[in-house]
Protein backbone atom coordinates (compact mmCIF):
# COMPACT_ATOMS: atom_id res chain seq x y z
CA UNK A 1 0.00 0.00 0.00
CA UNK A 2 1.46 3.38 -1.03
CA UNK A 3 1.92 6.27 1.39
CA UNK A 4 -0.89 8.14 -0.39
CA UNK A 5 -3.28 5.23 0.14
CA UNK A 6 -2.24 4.96 3.78
CA UNK A 7 -2.93 8.66 4.28
CA UNK A 8 -6.33 8.43 2.59
CA UNK A 9 -7.30 5.39 4.69
CA UNK A 10 -6.00 7.24 7.77
CA UNK A 11 -3.48 4.55 8.58
CA UNK A 12 -0.81 7.29 8.48
CA UNK A 13 -0.91 10.95 9.50
CA UNK A 14 0.08 14.24 7.91
CA UNK A 15 1.79 16.87 10.06
CA UNK A 16 2.09 20.61 9.48
CA UNK A 17 5.07 22.22 11.20
CA UNK A 18 4.42 25.90 11.89
CA UNK A 19 0.88 27.11 12.57
CA UNK A 20 1.17 30.61 11.16
CA UNK A 21 -0.58 32.39 8.32
CA UNK A 22 0.48 29.64 5.93
CA UNK A 23 0.40 26.55 8.11
CA UNK A 24 -2.91 27.09 9.87
CA UNK A 25 -5.19 27.27 6.79
CA UNK A 26 -3.21 24.41 5.24
CA UNK A 27 -3.63 22.17 8.29
CA UNK A 28 -7.35 22.93 8.51
CA UNK A 29 -7.83 22.16 4.81
CA UNK A 30 -6.02 18.83 5.03
CA UNK A 31 -7.91 17.87 8.21
CA UNK A 32 -11.08 17.62 6.12
CA UNK A 33 -9.51 14.74 4.19
CA UNK A 34 -6.77 13.22 6.35
CA UNK A 35 -5.65 12.69 9.93
CA UNK A 36 -3.64 15.83 10.67
CA UNK A 37 -1.22 16.96 13.36
CA UNK A 38 -0.61 20.68 13.81
CA UNK A 39 2.75 21.32 15.47
CA UNK A 40 4.21 24.64 16.59
CA UNK A 41 6.98 25.33 19.10
CA UNK A 42 5.01 28.33 20.40
CA UNK A 43 3.14 26.96 23.42
CA UNK A 44 0.86 29.99 23.66
CA UNK A 45 -0.24 29.60 20.06
CA UNK A 46 -0.98 25.90 20.55
CA UNK A 47 -2.87 26.68 23.75
CA UNK A 48 -5.12 29.07 21.82
CA UNK A 49 -5.71 26.47 19.11
CA UNK A 50 -6.73 23.88 21.69
CA UNK A 51 -9.24 26.43 23.04
CA UNK A 52 -10.72 26.81 19.58
CA UNK A 53 -9.14 30.20 18.90
CA UNK A 54 -7.34 30.85 15.62
CA UNK A 55 -4.29 32.99 16.50
CA UNK A 56 -3.83 33.94 12.84
CA UNK A 57 -7.48 34.80 12.08
CA UNK A 58 -6.91 33.22 8.66
CA UNK A 59 -8.91 30.02 9.10
CA UNK A 60 -11.27 31.38 11.75
CA UNK A 61 -12.25 30.15 15.21
CA UNK A 62 -15.15 28.03 13.94
CA UNK A 63 -12.88 26.20 11.52
CA UNK A 64 -10.36 25.55 14.28
CA UNK A 65 -13.00 24.21 16.63
CA UNK A 66 -14.47 21.96 13.94
CA UNK A 67 -11.15 20.71 12.57
CA UNK A 68 -10.61 17.05 13.59
CA UNK A 69 -6.91 17.48 14.27
CA UNK A 70 -4.33 17.42 17.04
CA UNK A 71 -2.50 20.61 18.10
CA UNK A 72 0.75 20.21 20.01
CA UNK A 73 3.95 22.02 20.95
CA UNK A 74 5.67 18.71 21.79
CA UNK A 75 7.89 17.85 18.84
CA UNK A 76 7.80 14.13 19.63
CA UNK A 77 4.28 14.05 18.24
CA UNK A 78 5.87 14.28 14.78
CA UNK A 79 6.87 10.63 15.20
CA UNK A 80 3.26 9.79 14.40
CA UNK A 81 3.41 11.38 10.93
CA UNK A 82 4.94 10.15 7.69
CA UNK A 83 4.03 13.10 5.49
CA UNK A 84 5.37 16.30 7.03
CA UNK A 85 4.96 19.83 5.67
CA UNK A 86 7.23 22.59 6.99
CA UNK A 87 5.70 26.09 6.84
CA UNK A 88 7.89 28.15 9.16
CA UNK A 89 8.80 31.78 8.33
CA UNK A 90 12.03 32.71 6.53
CA UNK A 91 12.82 36.30 7.60
CA UNK A 92 15.94 38.38 6.99
CA UNK A 93 18.65 39.68 9.30
CA UNK A 94 19.25 43.41 9.90
CA UNK A 95 21.93 43.31 7.16
CA UNK A 96 19.32 41.95 4.70
CA UNK A 97 20.85 38.46 4.55
CA UNK A 98 18.56 35.43 4.89
CA UNK A 99 17.77 34.34 8.43
CA UNK A 100 17.53 30.58 8.06
CA UNK A 101 17.38 29.85 11.80
CA UNK A 102 13.61 29.09 11.85
CA UNK A 103 13.82 26.62 8.96
CA UNK A 104 17.00 25.08 10.37
CA UNK A 105 15.41 24.60 13.80
CA UNK A 106 12.30 23.12 12.21
CA UNK A 107 14.45 20.73 10.16
CA UNK A 108 16.26 19.59 13.29
CA UNK A 109 12.98 19.00 15.11
CA UNK A 110 11.60 17.02 12.18
CA UNK A 111 14.86 15.08 11.87
CA UNK A 112 14.84 14.08 15.53
CA UNK A 113 11.41 12.54 15.04
CA UNK A 114 11.60 11.36 11.44
CA UNK A 115 10.18 7.96 10.58
CA UNK A 116 11.50 5.62 7.92
CA UNK A 117 9.65 6.03 4.64
CA UNK A 118 8.49 9.56 5.42
CA UNK A 119 8.23 12.45 2.96
CA UNK A 120 9.17 15.95 4.13
CA UNK A 121 7.84 18.85 2.05
CA UNK A 122 8.99 22.43 2.57
CA UNK A 123 6.75 25.42 1.80
CA UNK A 124 8.91 28.20 3.28
CA UNK A 125 10.21 30.70 0.74
CA UNK A 126 13.94 30.24 0.18
CA UNK A 127 16.57 30.74 -2.50
CA UNK A 128 17.21 27.80 -4.85
CA UNK A 129 19.26 25.15 -3.08
CA UNK A 130 18.23 25.66 0.55
CA UNK A 131 16.00 22.57 0.73
CA UNK A 132 18.62 20.18 -0.63
CA UNK A 133 21.83 21.85 0.55
CA UNK A 134 20.84 23.03 4.02
CA UNK A 135 17.67 21.25 5.18
CA UNK A 136 18.49 17.73 3.98
CA UNK A 137 21.87 17.52 5.82
CA UNK A 138 20.10 18.59 9.02
CA UNK A 139 17.39 15.97 8.55
CA UNK A 140 20.04 13.31 7.92
CA UNK A 141 22.21 14.34 10.86
CA UNK A 142 19.35 14.39 13.38
CA UNK A 143 17.64 11.23 12.14
CA UNK A 144 20.69 9.14 11.30
CA UNK A 145 18.94 8.24 8.05
CA UNK A 146 19.81 8.82 4.39
CA UNK A 147 17.73 11.00 2.09
CA UNK A 148 16.59 9.08 -0.97
CA UNK A 149 16.95 5.75 0.81
CA UNK A 150 15.17 6.12 4.15
CA UNK A 151 13.09 9.24 3.51
CA UNK A 152 12.36 11.64 0.67
CA UNK A 153 11.79 15.36 0.26
CA UNK A 154 9.71 17.73 -1.81
CA UNK A 155 9.03 21.44 -2.13
CA UNK A 156 5.73 23.22 -2.73
CA UNK A 157 6.03 26.99 -2.29
CA UNK A 158 3.30 28.70 -0.32
CA UNK A 159 1.16 31.23 -2.13
CA UNK A 160 -0.91 32.35 0.83
CA UNK A 161 -1.98 35.97 0.75
CA UNK A 162 -2.96 36.98 4.33
CA UNK A 163 -6.29 38.75 4.51
CA UNK A 164 -7.18 37.79 0.92
CA UNK A 165 -10.57 36.08 0.82
CA UNK A 166 -10.42 35.36 -2.93
CA UNK A 167 -7.01 33.84 -3.59
CA UNK A 168 -7.17 30.98 -1.11
CA UNK A 169 -5.62 27.53 -1.00
CA UNK A 170 -8.58 25.99 -2.81
CA UNK A 171 -8.63 28.59 -5.60
CA UNK A 172 -4.97 28.87 -6.60
CA UNK A 173 -2.71 26.55 -8.58
CA UNK A 174 -0.07 24.93 -6.37
CA UNK A 175 3.47 24.35 -7.62
CA UNK A 176 4.78 20.93 -6.55
CA UNK A 177 8.17 19.25 -6.82
CA UNK A 178 9.96 16.19 -5.49
CA UNK A 179 13.46 14.77 -5.40
CA UNK A 180 12.45 12.04 -7.88
CA UNK A 181 9.44 10.89 -9.89
CA UNK A 182 8.03 8.78 -7.06
CA UNK A 183 8.14 11.59 -4.49
CA UNK A 184 6.82 14.12 -7.01
CA UNK A 185 3.86 11.88 -7.77
CA UNK A 186 2.96 11.43 -4.10
CA UNK A 187 3.42 15.13 -3.28
CA UNK A 188 1.28 16.13 -6.26
CA UNK A 189 -1.56 13.76 -5.36
CA UNK A 190 -1.53 14.80 -1.69
CA UNK A 191 -1.77 18.50 -2.57
CA UNK A 192 -4.49 17.84 -5.12
CA UNK A 193 -6.70 16.97 -2.15
CA UNK A 194 -6.78 20.65 -1.09
CA UNK A 195 -5.54 22.62 -4.12
CA UNK A 196 -8.76 22.27 -6.04
CA UNK A 197 -7.61 24.57 -8.85
CA UNK A 198 -4.89 22.03 -9.60
CA UNK A 199 -1.16 21.57 -9.21
CA UNK A 200 1.71 22.46 -11.50
CA UNK A 201 4.51 19.89 -11.52
CA UNK A 202 8.07 21.05 -12.09
CA UNK A 203 11.15 18.99 -12.87
CA UNK A 204 13.15 19.61 -9.72
CA UNK A 205 13.07 21.26 -6.30
CA UNK A 206 15.32 24.18 -7.29
CA UNK A 207 12.93 25.21 -10.06
CA UNK A 208 10.06 25.33 -7.55
CA UNK A 209 12.18 27.35 -5.10
CA UNK A 210 13.17 29.78 -7.85
CA UNK A 211 9.60 30.19 -9.11
CA UNK A 212 8.41 31.28 -5.69
CA UNK A 213 11.21 33.72 -4.97
CA UNK A 214 10.77 35.55 -8.30
CA UNK A 215 7.00 35.91 -7.90
CA UNK A 216 7.43 38.41 -5.10
CA UNK A 217 10.59 39.93 -6.57
CA UNK A 218 8.63 40.84 -9.69
CA UNK A 219 5.93 42.53 -7.65
CA UNK A 220 8.52 44.35 -5.56
CA UNK A 221 10.22 45.81 -8.64
CA UNK A 222 6.94 46.99 -10.16
CA UNK A 223 5.91 48.75 -6.94
CA UNK A 224 9.38 50.30 -6.67
CA UNK A 225 8.88 51.83 -10.13
CA UNK A 226 5.57 53.32 -8.99
CA UNK A 227 7.20 54.68 -5.82
CA UNK A 228 9.97 56.30 -7.83
CA UNK A 229 7.39 57.86 -10.15
CA UNK A 230 5.56 59.20 -7.10
CA UNK A 231 8.72 60.88 -5.82
CA UNK A 232 9.40 62.41 -9.24
CA UNK A 233 5.83 63.60 -9.81
CA UNK A 234 5.65 65.23 -6.36
CA UNK A 235 8.69 67.30 -7.30
CA UNK A 236 6.85 68.28 -10.49
CA UNK A 237 3.68 69.04 -8.48
CA UNK A 238 1.74 66.47 -10.51
CA UNK A 239 -0.83 64.15 -8.92
CA UNK A 240 0.53 60.60 -9.27
CA UNK A 241 -2.90 58.99 -9.00
CA UNK A 242 -4.21 61.04 -11.91
CA UNK A 243 -1.17 60.16 -14.03
CA UNK A 244 -1.61 56.43 -13.35
CA UNK A 245 -5.34 56.57 -14.11
CA UNK A 246 -4.56 58.21 -17.45
CA UNK A 247 -1.79 55.74 -18.31
CA UNK A 248 -4.05 52.88 -17.25
CA UNK A 249 -6.36 53.51 -20.18
CA UNK A 250 -3.74 51.80 -22.39
CA UNK A 251 -4.54 48.10 -22.81
CA UNK A 252 -1.14 46.76 -21.72
CA UNK A 253 -0.33 49.16 -18.88
CA UNK A 254 0.35 47.25 -15.64
CA UNK A 255 -1.91 48.34 -12.81
CA UNK A 256 0.48 48.83 -9.88
CA UNK A 257 0.26 51.56 -7.25
CA UNK A 258 2.86 53.26 -5.04
CA UNK A 259 2.92 52.23 -1.40
CA UNK A 260 4.75 50.79 1.56
CA UNK A 261 6.24 47.37 0.83
CA UNK A 262 6.68 45.33 3.98
CA UNK A 263 5.53 41.99 5.32
CA UNK A 264 7.15 38.60 5.33
CA UNK A 265 7.10 38.05 1.54
CA UNK A 266 7.43 40.91 -0.96
CA UNK A 267 9.72 42.95 1.28
CA UNK A 268 11.87 39.95 2.17
CA UNK A 269 12.03 37.38 -0.63
CA UNK A 270 14.09 39.46 -3.10
CA UNK A 271 16.96 39.50 -0.59
CA UNK A 272 17.03 35.69 -0.62
CA UNK A 273 17.57 35.71 -4.37
CA UNK A 274 20.15 38.51 -4.40
CA UNK A 275 22.13 36.91 -1.55
CA UNK A 276 22.42 33.65 -3.47
CA UNK A 277 23.34 35.57 -6.62
CA UNK A 278 26.11 37.36 -4.69
CA UNK A 279 27.44 34.00 -3.48
CA UNK A 280 27.74 33.02 -7.13
CA UNK A 281 29.59 36.20 -7.99
CA UNK A 282 26.75 38.23 -9.49
CA UNK A 283 25.69 41.54 -7.99
CA UNK A 284 22.02 42.23 -8.67
CA UNK A 285 21.28 45.67 -10.06
CA UNK A 286 17.58 45.80 -10.88
CA UNK A 287 16.32 43.81 -7.87
CA UNK A 288 18.48 45.61 -5.28
CA UNK A 289 17.70 48.99 -6.81
CA UNK A 290 13.99 48.30 -6.37
CA UNK A 291 14.58 47.12 -2.81
CA UNK A 292 16.49 50.30 -1.99
CA UNK A 293 13.61 52.48 -3.19
CA UNK A 294 10.98 50.50 -1.30
CA UNK A 295 13.04 50.24 1.88
CA UNK A 296 13.28 54.03 2.04
CA UNK A 297 9.62 54.88 1.45
CA UNK A 298 8.84 54.98 5.17
CA UNK A 299 11.44 57.69 5.66
CA UNK A 300 10.14 59.54 2.59
CA UNK A 301 6.59 59.54 3.96
CA UNK A 302 7.75 60.69 7.41
CA UNK A 303 9.73 63.56 5.88
CA UNK A 304 6.64 64.71 4.00
CA UNK A 305 4.57 64.55 7.18
CA UNK A 306 7.11 66.83 8.85
CA UNK A 307 7.04 69.19 5.85
CA UNK A 308 3.25 69.23 6.03
CA UNK A 309 3.34 70.19 9.69
CA UNK A 310 5.75 73.03 8.95
CA UNK A 311 3.71 74.31 5.98
CA UNK A 312 0.69 74.54 8.25
CA UNK A 313 2.53 76.50 10.93
CA UNK A 314 2.83 73.59 13.33
CA UNK A 315 5.72 73.17 15.74
CA UNK A 316 7.29 69.84 14.82
CA UNK A 317 8.77 68.95 18.19
CA UNK A 318 6.04 67.52 20.45
CA UNK A 319 3.45 67.68 17.67
CA UNK A 320 1.13 64.67 17.76
CA UNK A 321 0.46 62.63 14.64
CA UNK A 322 -2.19 59.92 14.68
CA UNK A 323 -1.23 57.04 12.43
CA UNK A 324 -4.13 54.87 11.33
CA UNK A 325 -2.97 51.38 10.46
CA UNK A 326 0.10 49.49 11.65
CA UNK A 327 -0.09 46.15 9.84
CA UNK A 328 1.96 45.47 6.71
CA UNK A 329 -1.20 45.25 4.57
CA UNK A 330 -4.92 45.86 4.72
CA UNK A 331 -7.44 43.69 6.60
CA UNK A 332 -4.71 41.50 8.06
CA UNK A 333 -3.41 41.41 11.63
CA UNK A 334 0.19 40.59 10.60
CA UNK A 335 2.67 43.27 11.70
CA UNK A 336 5.90 41.51 10.73
CA UNK A 337 8.28 43.80 8.82
CA UNK A 338 5.66 46.54 8.66
CA UNK A 339 7.05 49.64 7.00
CA UNK A 340 4.69 51.79 9.07
CA UNK A 341 7.24 51.29 11.84
CA UNK A 342 9.81 53.06 9.64
CA UNK A 343 7.50 56.08 9.56
CA UNK A 344 7.10 55.95 13.33
CA UNK A 345 10.85 55.75 13.99
CA UNK A 346 11.59 58.64 11.66
CA UNK A 347 8.91 60.81 13.27
CA UNK A 348 10.36 60.00 16.68
CA UNK A 349 13.71 61.28 15.42
CA UNK A 350 12.03 64.66 14.79
CA UNK A 351 10.54 64.69 18.28
CA UNK A 352 7.03 64.00 17.01
CA UNK A 353 4.63 62.12 19.29
CA UNK A 354 2.88 59.24 17.55
CA UNK A 355 -0.54 57.79 18.35
CA UNK A 356 -0.92 54.36 16.73
CA UNK A 357 -4.49 53.37 15.88
CA UNK A 358 -5.40 49.96 14.49
CA UNK A 359 -8.40 47.73 15.23
CA UNK A 360 -7.01 44.87 13.14
CA UNK A 361 -3.35 44.57 14.18
CA UNK A 362 -2.05 41.91 16.55
CA UNK A 363 -1.49 44.17 19.56
CA UNK A 364 0.40 41.52 21.52
CA UNK A 365 2.89 40.93 18.70
CA UNK A 366 3.32 44.67 18.11
CA UNK A 367 4.29 45.12 21.74
CA UNK A 368 6.66 42.15 21.63
CA UNK A 369 8.39 42.99 18.36
CA UNK A 370 8.38 46.80 18.39
CA UNK A 371 7.56 47.82 21.97
CA UNK A 372 4.72 50.07 20.81
CA UNK A 373 1.18 50.48 22.11
CA UNK A 374 -1.79 50.45 19.76
CA UNK A 375 -5.26 51.82 20.47
CA UNK A 376 -8.57 51.27 18.68
CA UNK A 377 -10.58 53.88 16.77
CA UNK A 378 -12.87 54.36 19.75
CA UNK A 379 -9.84 55.62 21.72
CA UNK A 380 -8.75 58.05 19.02
CA UNK A 381 -7.52 61.41 20.34
CA UNK A 382 -7.24 64.85 18.78
CA UNK A 383 -3.97 65.32 16.93
CA UNK A 384 -2.09 67.89 14.87
CA UNK A 385 -2.14 65.63 11.81
CA UNK A 386 -3.55 62.26 10.77
CA UNK A 387 -1.82 59.77 8.50
CA UNK A 388 -3.84 56.83 7.15
CA UNK A 389 -1.18 54.29 6.26
CA UNK A 390 -3.15 51.08 5.76
CA UNK A 391 -6.42 50.77 3.87
CA UNK A 392 -8.30 48.55 6.33
CA UNK A 393 -11.98 48.37 5.47
CA UNK A 394 -12.78 50.01 8.81
CA UNK A 395 -10.76 53.06 7.70
CA UNK A 396 -12.16 53.20 4.17
CA UNK A 397 -15.58 54.06 5.56
CA UNK A 398 -14.42 57.14 7.49
CA UNK A 399 -15.91 60.43 6.28
CA UNK A 400 -14.72 64.02 6.21
CA UNK A 401 -17.08 64.74 9.12
CA UNK A 402 -15.45 61.97 11.15
CA UNK A 403 -11.96 63.36 10.58
CA UNK A 404 -13.16 66.88 11.49
CA UNK A 405 -13.58 65.82 15.12
CA UNK A 406 -9.97 64.69 15.62
CA UNK A 407 -7.86 67.81 15.04
CA UNK A 408 -6.55 70.10 17.76
CA UNK A 409 -7.30 73.30 15.84
CA UNK A 410 -8.58 74.61 12.52
CA UNK A 411 -5.56 73.26 10.62
CA UNK A 412 -6.75 69.92 9.25
CA UNK A 413 -3.80 67.92 7.90
CA UNK A 414 -4.43 64.52 6.30
CA UNK A 415 -1.86 62.18 4.80
CA UNK A 416 -3.77 59.59 2.81
CA UNK A 417 -0.79 57.38 1.98
CA UNK A 418 -2.64 54.87 -0.22
CA UNK A 419 -5.10 57.35 -1.68
CA UNK A 420 -8.15 55.77 -0.05
CA UNK A 421 -10.30 58.90 -0.04
CA UNK A 422 -11.50 61.33 -2.67
CA UNK A 423 -8.95 64.11 -2.76
CA UNK A 424 -11.42 66.74 -3.95
CA UNK A 425 -13.74 66.24 -0.95
CA UNK A 426 -10.97 66.99 1.53
CA UNK A 427 -9.57 69.92 -0.44
CA UNK A 428 -13.06 71.41 -0.64
CA UNK A 429 -13.36 71.00 3.14
CA UNK A 430 -10.20 73.08 3.61
CA UNK A 431 -7.82 70.24 4.34
CA UNK A 432 -4.12 70.04 3.62
CA UNK A 433 -4.18 66.73 1.77
CA UNK A 434 -1.20 64.59 0.64
CA UNK A 435 -0.96 61.13 -0.86
CA UNK A 436 1.69 59.06 -2.59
Amino acid sequence: MSLLEQLLKKKEKLAVVGLGYVGMPLAVAFSKKLDVIGYDSDEHKVELCNKGIDPTREAGDVAIRNAPMIFSSDESILKKARFIIVTVPTPINPDHTPDLIPIEEASRAVGRNLQNGAIVVYESTVYPGVTEDICVPLLEHESGMKCGKDFKIGYSPERTNPGDKIHRLDTIIKIVSGMDEESLDIVAHVYELVALAGVHRVSCIKVAEAAKVIENSQRDINIAFMNELSIIFHKMEIDTREVLEAAGTKWNFLNFQPGLVGGHCVGVDPYYLTTKAAQLGYHSRVILSGRSINDNMGRYVAENIVKGLIKNGKRVKDAQVAILGFTFKENCQDIRNTKVMDIVKELWEYGVKVLLVDDVADIREAKRLYEVDIVSLRDMKKSDAIAVCVQHQIFRNLSVDWFNHYYKDEHKILFDIKGIYKKEQFLTAGYFYWRL
